[in-house]
């Protein structure tokens, strides 16, 4: 299966890439900083980054079995554009949402990005049934500044030090809501936090087989 993904940052491509690996997944991949950059400067999605990011996921459909949305800022494009394409179109955080939320309990959602709170927020409620009483959506403060200045050991430290002081305040669960955080969860110490990639890629898999 050729899963074409569409990505906001260049460092998500490796992160992907070893996703796939262990799924057996043929992977290509198109990075626009730019469309993220176009977001944060506006301070949230807007009509102008929504039609250039469903162009660019329309063209990555004509030459895949499935394209995977890896930017959980403009993920509320990709459901849209799924209606009107011929493969699946799939946002990656919403196999993470599916998966936090099957598993019950008190769940804490991190994200990085200020933009990414609020698409966030409507995912994980959809995802609930509309309900957000059970929903922490938080942000870790300092961590995109520091991913954006390049230094991700520094991010994925303030990632980790946010999941383990989620689940020291009674968090049962932890999602890192951004693809880009993953790296985090395997330096928390207080438990193991559900990330997006693998999950993201599985359901893209699945979604092409069952075409």
């Amino acid at each position: 299966m050729a899963i074409a993904c569409l990505h906001t940052a260049e460092s998500n491509v490796a992160v992907f890439d070893a996703a796939a690996a262990a799924l057996g997944a043929n992977l290509t991949h198109l990075v626009r900083a730019d469309l993220l950059q176009a977001a944060e400067a506006a301070g949230g999605m807007t009509p102008a980054v929504a039609a250039k990011t469903a162009a660019l996921l329309h063209r990555l459909a004509e030459g895949a079995d499935a394209v995977l949305l890896t930017c959980s800022t403009l993920g509320p494009v990709a459901p849209e554009v799924a209606s009107r394409t011929p493969v699946p179109v799939l946002r990656v955080d919403a196999a993470l949402a599916r998966e936090a939320l099957a598993t019950g309990g008190r769940l804490a959602v991190l994200c990085a990005a200020a933009t990414t709170v609020e698409p966030t927020r409507a995912l994980f409620a959809a995802a609930a049934g509309g309900s957000q009483d059970k929903l922490d959506i938080r942000l870790v403060p300092g961590a995109w500044d520091a991913f954006k200045a390049g230094e991700i050991e520094r991010y994925h430290a303030l990632v980790a030090g946010a999941a383990d002081a989620a689940y020291a305040a009674g968090a049962e669960v932890v999602a890192l809501a951004q693809a880009s955080m993953a790296g985090a969860a395997a330096l928390c110490r207080a438990g193991r936090p559900l990330t997006s990639p693998a999950a993201g890629l599985a359901a893209a898999l699945q979604a092409a087989a069952a075409r």
